[in-house]
């Protein structure tokens, strides 16, 4: 197992469409939620307790068991009640397998997964554990948002950046948590949610102007 592996597929600079989306973020900062660094911290700590830890779980257990593959999809979409977060990961997950199947071979994983359900199928394909593949997906739950926060607010890139060093920890933890979850049936696995990212969201689609596809 690789860890340059690893970092290859987390690296935000995989040509996988990650930087259109804010995952969530624009939407609250457009409604005043989020205005500064100590703002963004309470976010992405958020967003790793709730969607960090699902996206995290469910892309351990479709590394663990390509068999799942299609009931962990359906699991997502029950998890994600907000019409545009679920066009969202599938034009993640569309864009992540085109990147990936230029680097591993994948098939089974349908044409247009959930992000999460994608990253996983590539994660075993390029011969990851379902831990290495929490982390990543933990991982791109902060760094995504991070970056993004970086566009919308002009914040100091520098700040940010030691902002995520000091959530390193906690995004191991929920890392080690969700691939402690990998082998449970889709039923049981996380489905911590956000209502007004949900919320959010359905507003922000319907924006004409806007910096981020969601």
């Amino acid at each position: 197992m690789s860890l340059a592996t690893l970092l290859l597929l987390a690296d935000g600079r995989l040509p996988s469409g990650g930087h259109a989306h804010s995952a969530g973020l624009e939407a609250q900062v457009t409604a005043g939620r989020v205005r500064s660094v100590a703002d963004l911290d309470g976010f992405l700590r958020g967003k790793l307790a709730t969607g960090g830890l699902v996206s995290a779980a469910f892309a351990a257990a479709a590394c663990a068991d390509a068999t799942r593959w299609a009931d962990l999809d359906a699991g997502l979409d029950a998890r994600t009640p907000s019409p545009a977060l679920r066009r969202a990961s599938r034009a993640q997950g569309r864009a992540l397998l085109r990147a990936g199947r230029a680097m591993w071979p994948v098939a089974g994983v349908g044409r247009e997964p959930h992000q999460p359900v994608a990253l996983g199928a590539l994660a075993a394909a390029a011969g990851l554990s379902p831990g290495q593949a929490a982390v990543a997906a933990a991982h791109g739950a902060i760094t995504g948002p991070a970056s993004a926060a970086v566009r919308l607010l002009g914040l100091d890139p520098y700040r940010v950046h030691a902002l995520l060093a000091r959530l390193a920890p906690e995004c191991d933890r929920i890392a080690e948590v969700a691939a402690s979850r990998s082998g449970d049936a889709v039923d049981r696995l996380p489905a911590s949610g956000a209502p007004l990212l949900d919320i959010g969201a359905e507003y922000h689609a319907t924006w004409e102007v806007r910096l981020f596809a969601s």
